[in-house]
């Protein structure tokens, strides 16, 4: 897949919204594409999507037994109605680790049971006074859930009758879901995690060519609620095969870090929830650099992935995470035009190469 085909496929999983636990347009994409060079493709009771790559020349027993889950996730950042106003304003939340400024006064999408509605997230005026509590939170920048509203012009009654109530999905409106390129990056709300699907799809593609090549089994997993609860991952390392997760990511550029916005892939070393595998992750960094890259070691203890919540529940003996830097985490971002190939590219290399 050419980084031109990567891009169209990105803004492709960018324009599907994919709230946790509303994740079905995400999910069509990829199982077009995971269709198109997996052996098996099914979806699971959690709802992750999977697709096996299986190793040739292998005992079967031996190549389910050596099986590799790679996982990234389907959901993104969103917001959850709390409460109706009697005037039809929506309260919201936040659906994941998202903050009112992570998305700013915009277009929302409400995803009604019988249709889209149309609404506008608003933090109200900025030109009030002290009378008006939100608006000097406004002022100050310190805007919180509770100084935000939806207006959507309906009724509390008419929103009812659509279908609109505690628990509706709000997200960002397809309005500005497009991606935007900037010389050689591109920008979008949701690279976390759509970037990582593309390398997660394209290294299927690739590993589908090289079966031979491999020891065992790769189960590509495309997991559900990884901004909630880590649901999905929990649920697929404790009922499929292998021994060992590795999640693709978004990685957060950052001085403390010492990260930095390039091609070469993040390999996390450990994170907010514990130390990932040193086996794993050294084998991923040893591959990255078989393939031109330098690759940054990080650890990270205001971060979290799906293979360090599946490692630290002892749902998966091994674990690992690959990560793309970005710039603007949960927020408006950024990241290199050819950095998912360059995840792509390791991932294969690292499962190609194992013993």
């Amino acid at each position: 897949m050419t980084n031109q085909e990567q891009l169209a496929l990105l803004e492709e999983l960018l324009l599907a919204r994919g709230p946790a636990g509303q994740e079905e347009e995400v999910r069509e994409i990829c199982r077009r594409e995971l269709e198109q060079c997996c052996d098996e493709v099914w979806q699971d009771p959690a709802a992750n999507l999977i697709g096996r790559i299986k190793a040739v020349g292998v005992p079967r027993d031996e190549a389910e037994r050596l099986s590799t889950r790679v996982m990234a996730h389907q959901d993104e950042i969103a917001m959850v109605v709390k409460r109706i106003d009697a005037d039809g304003r929506l309260r919201v939340v936040a659906l994941g680790g998202a903050f009112p400024v992570n998305f700013g006064m915009c277009p929302v999408d409400i995803l009604a049971d019988t249709q889209t509605v149309a609404g506008a997230l608003s933090f109200g005026t900025m030109h009030g006074t002290s009378e008006s509590s939100q608006s000097m939170h406004v002022l100050k920048g310190d805007v919180q859930w509770t100084d935000v509203h939806v207006i959507t012009r309906y009724s509390k009654a008419e929103l009812g009758e659509l279908g609109v109530r505690a628990g509706t999905r709000v997200v960002l409106s397809q309005h500005w879901r497009k991606p935007f390129l900037i010389r050689d990056c591109v920008a979008a709300h949701f690279l976390d995690d759509r970037a990582p699907v593309v390398a997660a799809l394209v290294a299927a593609r690739r590993l589908a060519e090289r079966r031979d090549e491999l020891r065992g089994d790769v189960l590509i997993v495309l997991t559900t609620n990884e901004e909630e609860t880590n649901s999905g991952a929990q649920y697929a390392a404790r009922t499929l095969p292998g021994s060992v997760c590795i999640a693709l990511e978004v990685g957060p550029i950052a001085a403390e870090y010492d990260t930095r916005l390039a091609l070469d892939p993040i390999v996390l070393t450990g994170d907010e929830k514990g130390y990932y595998s040193k086996q794993v992750s050294d084998g991923l960094l040893k591959a990255a650099e078989r393939c031109g890259y330098c690759p940054q070691p990080a650890l990270m203890p205001g971060f979290a992935s799906d293979a360090s919540a599946v490692l630290g529940s002892g749902s998966s003996p091994r674990a690992a995470c690959l990560a793309i830097p970005t710039e603007n985490t949960h927020g408006y971002e950024v990241i290199l035009q050819e950095s998912m190939d360059a995840c792509a590219r390791t991932l294969v290399d690292y499962l190609v190469s194992l013993e």
